[in-house]
């Protein structure tokens, strides 16, 4: 089934291969455009049959790590349109993640304090610039909680990211609801410590959540929008949350009938805890829809989530970063080449070194056998 074709509402992707969002920090300065080197980055991984681009910050306040690419200004919609060119010409889809990061930045990068569900502060550092000049991790900010008019601005600007992605020739957006920020900050007890119809009971906890998704499908059409959570990663956080997973049940069982394109389930990242097989089931139970699941897998553990049916769509990340052919290589059998410490070192920021000149494996083996013994 991985290379089976997926077809849902108007969308239709080639196989059931994504290509998961992974920040990689290689905009042009300043105002960190989309470039040229990202257009072949994406194309030469164009054999997925959907790219989940990297987090695309919708605001200032949104960004919280230097060099990641917006889509909030005219220069970002004419960067990414080389993108989705690029990516449409090489015969895949491609959706752009929205990505408001809340309270994981720091004023240096956002420009101003940095916002959440509250104010409250978990220690944690992001990738900004240093007082001695350069850039590295610097420790976070105390966020402002946002007030009631400050939601409805902030799904105004998800809204606008997502009319500006349209612009920018994308097939949909996908919503970054996981790993610690802005939308996972409203949906767990330890950030949301609000009074108001956006925080103390579950209800009131995912209403921001629904809320988003809720208008910007109405801009853009629901078959153009997903969303992506992460119950099982403990990212941003001092402590699992008693009731995240009973919220994010909750949730997809409001957000089913949007008939969203996928929900996209985030795990094995940073701290977590394993899915469970009995989890899968409830999800199944609330969520009739196309669901994706990412998270260390491999071709096996992907083919197996699809025979049961736990999933439509299966994403890889690190795989990715040097395997460029990762399809054709998954299909041929063929060994990928391992995600090493070398490549650790250069996935964020830099030139093309670790980014676009990992090749093919047809090329590899052609370039071995040249080389004089």
């Amino acid at each position: 089934m991985l290379f089976e074709s997926f077809n849902y509402g108007q969308q239709s992707f080639e196989n059931r291969i994504a290509m998961a969002p992974m920040t990689r920090s290689r905009t042009s300065q300043p105002g960190d455009v989309p470039n040229d080197m990202m257009a072949t980055y994406y194309k030469q991984r164009a054999n997925a049959g959907l790219i989940i681009t990297e987090g695309a910050p919708i605001s200032a306040v949104g960004r919280g790590y230097s060099m990641t690419p917006g889509i909030y200004t005219q220069a970002h919609i004419d960067g990414w349109n080389k993108v989705t060119e690029a990516v449409h010409s090489a015969g895949s889809k491609v959706f752009v993640q929205l990505w408001h990061v809340g309270r994981r930045s720091h004023e240096t990068i956002a420009g101003e304090q940095p916002v959440s569900a509250s104010a409250v502060k978990d220690p944690d550092q992001v990738f900004g610039p240093l007082p001695e000049g350069g850039f590295g991790m610097v420790e976070t900010d105390m966020p402002r909680a946002l007030s009631e008019q400050d939601i409805q601005d902030t799904i105004a600007d998800f809204v606008q990211a997502a009319k500006n992605a349209m612009e920018a020739g994308f097939d949909g957006v996908e919503i970054h609801a996981a790993h610690g920020y802005l939308i996972d900050q409203f949906m767990r007890m330890a950030s949301n410590q609000r009074t108001d119809q956006y925080g103390g009971s579950q209800e009131n906890r995912m209403r921001f959540m629904l809320e988003t998704v809720e208008a910007v499908a109405k801009e853009i059409g629901s078959d153009k929008v997903a969303i992506r959570v992460s119950p099982h990663v403990i990212e941003g956080y001092a402590e699992e949350d008693p009731e995240i997973i009973e919220l994010t049940l909750k949730a997809l069982a409001k957000l089913a009938p949007m008939n969203l394109a996928y929900v996209h389930f985030s795990e094995n990242i940073s701290r977590y805890v394993e899915a469970p097989e009995s989890f899968r089931q409830q999800v199944r139970e609330v969520y009739p829809n196309p669901i994706m699941v990412a998270g260390k897998l491999t071709k096996e553990t992907a083919q197996q989530l699809l025979d049961k049916q736990y999933a439509d769509l299966v994403a890889f990340g690190t795989p990715y970063v040097t395997n460029p052919d990762l399809v054709q290589r998954f299909k041929n059998n063929w060994p990928l080449t391992e995600f090493d410490a070398d490549a650790r070192l250069t996935l964020y920021g830099g030139n093309d070194k670790g980014y676009i000149d990992y090749p093919e494996y047809q090329q590899a083996q052609i370039q071995t056998q040249a080389q004089p013994a």
